[in-house]
């Protein structure tokens, strides 16, 4: 079987076979798929009417995401499966990645084993935009500090700005690791950073939507987000000067303001991290969209 690697040129079948059933994990995109060329070489092949993408690192190969399809066939699970034993000395490394909770039973019926992991925090759009209630008091006092006390710009983004945004990303990520020192953590700091230099190369492309506030005159803060489908909108990023009182929680409640017409904003997973986790629960997210990873016929597995 040969196996294409991942260009620019493959967005529109990519989004053929994304729209194929909905989604809920912010990983069933071609923007955050795509950006993960920073880490992965990225491969895919349709195999029995099903695309299936493969991430390859000095480690070995897995599968990012589960074979694209109105059903995962399982003589497509079967090849891909045999594709990364071919590629993997180390067997445990054959695995799918973020399998969405609705095809679960197709997994356990075909004996794969099943591992619960991180799923994404879904939120009401209107309650982000709104901010009503006692939840919400905090943010919405830091939005009015900010409105209140500053002078500053939010525009739409644009290359232009590109050199502003990864430099505050640079400050802010010296000043997270200042603050924490944990190696997995500062790993996944500049593994993000990474991404976004991809992102930021090929924006125009990626049909991702960025904002920009400055204050005086200089970059504060920046996000950029993707439709996931017709009811929801992705956050992918968000970064913003600390030292700037009230502007993380203006941004976001900006750009809310501008996603009304989505029921929920997927603000993404916490990537198992205390701190992250209770950043995102300070949203007061509707729910959490369960993700897990298939591992192959291993019957002591089982989903947590």
């Amino acid at each position: 079987m040969r196996l294409n690697k991942l260009s620019l040129k493959d967005k529109r079948l990519f989004d053929r076979y994304l729209s194929l059933t909905p989604h809920e994990l912010s990983v069933y995109s071609f923007v955050n798929i795509y950006i993960w060329k920073a880490l992965f070489e990225i491969y895919w092949a349709v195999i029995e009417k099903n695309l299936c993408v493969f991430f390859k690192d000095r480690i070995g190969l897995f599968m990012y995401l589960e074979p694209l399809s109105k059903n995962p066939s399982p003589r497509a699970l079967s090849q891909a499966f045999r594709i990364m034993d071919s590629f993997n000395k180390n067997k445990s490394i054959c695995r799918i990645e973020n399998i969405e909770e609705k095809n679960l039973d197709l997994y356990r019926k075909l004996g794969y084993g099943c591992v619960a992991k991180e799923g994404d925090y879904l939120c009401i759009s209107r309650d982000l935009a709104e901010l009503k209630g006692n939840r919400f008091k905090s943010k919405r006092s830091s939005v009015n500090y900010f409105l209140k006390n500053y002078n500053f710009n939010y525009a739409a983004y644009s290359q232009k700005d590109e050199p502003a945004c990864l430099s505050l990303y640079s400050s802010w990520m010296s000043g997270r690791k200042c603050e924490n020192r944990d190696k997995i953590y500062c790993g996944m700091l500049e593994d993000s950073f990474s991404c976004l230099k991809i992102l930021l190369q090929d924006y125009s492309k990626l049909e991702c939507i960025g904002r920009v506030v400055k204050v005086r005159g200089k970059a504060g803060a920046f996000t950029f987000g993707f439709p996931l489908n017709k009811d929801t909108f992705c956050i992918l990023y968000e970064v913003t000067d600390l030292s700037i009182k009230g502007l993380a929680q203006f941004i976001f409640w900006k750009f809310s303001n501008e996603l009304k017409g989505y029921r929920y904003i997927n603000i993404m997973d916490d990537s198992g991290l205390e701190n992250l986790k209770r950043v995102k629960l300070s949203f007061c997210p509707d729910r959490l969209v369960s993700a897990y990873i298939v591992l192959k016929k291993y019957p002591q597995d089982r989903v947590r």
